[in-house]
């Protein structure tokens, strides 16, 4: 990663747009995940990104300027069976991303989490991982959800390519978002879950409150 970036700098005298973009899916309940395969997946769609981030962070501090684009998911925001790890990559993502741009929004350097839904890539199809391990007591979970995922494969709704110019589109905004979701079924679903969300915080809010320390009267 330090050296392809070293090279684009050689070549084109700065970066200007980091997009994080290597990843890939892995299929397990929880309890199938291998250990090896789940330190494998972290590498690649968390660690990588991180190296990568760091690598390119020096010459945008210096130059007050940049775009860095992190390739979330859907899955960065709401859990489905049989994917809990690949979630976790990308829940991992969200935080960070969140954190990142606390830190150099101040320096002139824009972060964006990119939430696709199902587009038409290799991600349920050649890219993804599948554990080994089965349980039977996961089939009708899981086991339903690995079959229905890579039945996908070919078929999803969504278009990379006009993915690709939305991302450009907000980027090139005066307002870039922090989180851009992209395709029907991303907003539907992320929007249901944050409806979701609220009624679940509101119906346990005197709960959440009761955990404060009492408030000290004051003297007479």
């Amino acid at each position: 990663m330090a050296k392809a970036v070293a090279q684009a700098q050689a070549a084109f005298g700065r970066i200007d747009v980091l997009v994080n973009n290597a990843g890939y899916g892995y299929l397990a309940a929880v309890e199938e995940g291998e250990d090896d395969e789940v330190r494998a997946l972290f590498d690649t769609n968390v660690f990588g990104l991180v190296n990568t981030t760091k690598a390119v962070l020096p010459g945008m501090r210096s130059r007050r300027s940049g775009h860095i684009l992190n390739m979330s998911s859907l899955g960065g925001l709401v859990g489905f069976g049989a994917t809990g790890y690949y979630h976790a990559t990308k829940f991992a993502v969200e935080g960070l991303s969140e954190s990142l741009t606390a830190e150099v929004a101040p320096l002139g350097i824009n972060v964006m989490i990119v939430e696709p839904a199902a587009f038409r890539t290799n991600w349920s199809g050649p890219s993804m991982r599948q554990s080994a391990t089965t349980i039977d007591d996961y089939a009708p979970t899981a086991g339903t959800r690995r079959t229905s995922t890579l039945a996908t494969y070919g078929h999803q709704p969504e278009d990379p390519a006009r993915a690709a110019q939305a991302v450009i589109d907000a980027v090139t905004a005066e307002e870039p978002p922090l989180r851009l979701l992209l395709g029907k079924a991303a907003y539907d679903i992320a929007t249901a879950k944050l409806d979701s969300l609220k009624i679940t915080f509101d119906g346990w809010r005197e709960v959440a409150l009761s955990a404060d320390f009492p408030l000290e009267q004051s003297a007479s």
